[in-house]
């Protein structure tokens, strides 16, 4: 599986690590939040995904809402706050993948898609509830993109598509 992902500046990334050590959670890559995943996102949409985003401002992300959800196993997320920006990039990213992608994943599709950055996932009910509230309440972090990348969750490999935004903020 490929993953299009934005990996957190270095303040927001302690934020969300000093959240996973107090419920336990490990997890193999950094911090980030997804925009889209796909059995396979090939070189060509590789090449133009970085071409569309060069011409695009990555916004900031507030992490913002502590929630839960189950789709095949309890998630501990921490949501973000969805505004007119995070949307278009998200629409932008999606109109290169449309019909180019193997198997993409529906989760993650514009009309689908609840941003968020995971917090522990595969938990029993009762684990879910105590790391609920082992973090509860949690103020906002504001992320700052530092790179966005295509992740392969088989392999490890992590193949950056653009770093931060220098648009002025």
């Amino acid at each position: 599986m490929h993953a299009l992902v934005v990996f957190f500046d270095a303040e927001a990334d302690a934020k969300v690590r000093e959240l996973w050590r107090r419920i336990g959670s490990t997890f193999e890559y950094p911090p980030h939040l997804t925009f889209a995943i796909a059995g396979t996102i090939g070189p060509k949409v590789r090449a133009e995904l970085r071409e569309d985003l060069s011409r695009l401002w990555l916004p900031d992300l507030y992490l913002h809402t502590l929630g839960v959800f189950s789709t095949t196993e309890n998630v501990l997320q921490l949501g973000a706050v969805v505004d007119g920006e995070l949307l278009a990039v998200h629409s932008a990213i999606h109109d290169v993948l449309a019909g180019r992608v193997k198997d993409p994943q529906a989760y993650y599709l514009p009309g689908n898609w609840v941003p968020h950055c995971t917090l522990a996932h595969g938990m029993d009910d009762e684990a879910l509830v105590e790391a609920f509230a082992a973090v509860h309440p949690v103020g906002t972090i504001r992320a700052k993109v530092h790179e966005m990348s295509i992740v392969d969750t088989q392999t490890g490999g992590i193949d950056p598509l653009r770093k931060a935004s220098t648009a002025p903020r």
